[in-house]
């Protein structure tokens, strides 16, 4: 955001809101129960061990700081939503698992220059609306020589294309925001960093998804325990037909992606991510 106490303003009611949402509904049960792996993919590339300084950004309820401090390294787990961060101390502390949980904005990161080794987040900082203001930030307090490692959902894969499909039934961007599944495009995250980094490395996998039945199931599933996806819904709460439009295009879109699960029970799908790791120049 611009400078002045107008801009300044602006900018905290929509960090307000945008921590009010991911207090919305259960993301501790999202990150759990159906992408429990992603976190570990993302250690995994790091090459996070024992006394690795990391700082995980937007870090949700620990789904990478967690594995990250379970191998070693000394780690904080920042969010602006405390909400998430309570519960996260409170998984770590059921595991015996000892972190920092810190509440900060992605985009004015509250550390110093060049304090860790790595650092990272797990379809997390995608959802700032500044993406310049995140990478600059996420850049700053991480070390020449250090990595930087990011785990987002692309434009073109499920969760990508949910957000597009609810854009229509959510209240106007902040002025100046950028559609979170940008990080998951290539080409984007290399902007983002410029110069600044080397060793680029980028490649495109996928989480299969086997708990739900319907594409229904997956639907109200979305619509109980994603912050966003209740705010939109909240959104048009009251406009009955704009509810059943928006019920019909989400369980549209789940069904495109849905295919036999391996067991032959239900569905399965593979939602698509983006993992990016690069050495700060």
């Amino acid at each position: 955001m611009g400078e002045g106490t107008g801009a300044s303003d602006i900018d905290r009611a929509v960090k307000a809101k945008h921590r009010a949402m991911w207090a919305l509904g259960d993301y501790s049960a999202v990150a759990d129960q159906l992408i429990p792996a992603l976190g570990r993919t993302l250690v995994d590339a790091c090459g996070i061990r024992a006394g690795t300084r990391v700082l995980d950004v937007a870090a949700g309820t620990g789904n990478a700081a967690i594995p990250a401090a379970m191998a070693g390294a000394e780690v904080v787990a920042s969010d602006l939503t405390p909400e998430l961060l309570e519960v996260g101390r409170l998984i770590a502390g059921k595991l015996g698992v000892e972190l920092e949980w810190r509440e900060a904005d992605a985009e004015a990161l509250p550390f110093g220059d060049g304090v860790f080794d790595t650092v990272m987040s797990c379809v997390g900082v995608m959802f700032a609306p500044h993406h310049q203001a995140c990478a600059d930030e996420m850049l700053r307090v991480c070390r020449p020589g250090g990595t930087i490692g990011l785990l987002n959902w692309t434009p073109e894969g499920l969760i990508g294309r949910m957000f597009a499909t609810m854009k229509p039934y959510a209240p106007p961007p902040p002025p100046g925001a950028q559609p979170p599944p940008l990080w998951g495009d290539e080409d984007h995250v290399r902007a983002l960093l410029g110069e600044r980094v080397a060793a680029v490395e980028a490649r495109r996998g996928t989480v299969r998804v086997d708990r739900f039945t319907t594409p229904e199931e997956f639907r109200d599933y979305f619509k109980k325990n994603y912050g966003p996806t209740i705010a939109v819904y909240r959104n048009i709460a009251d406009d009955p037909e704009r509810v059943a439009d928006l019920d019909r295009e989400l369980a549209a879109l789940a069904r495109e992606y849905a295919s036999p699960a391996d067991d032959g029970s239900g569905m399965a799908m593979d939602w698509e991510y983006l993992l990016l790791t690069a050495r700060r120049s």
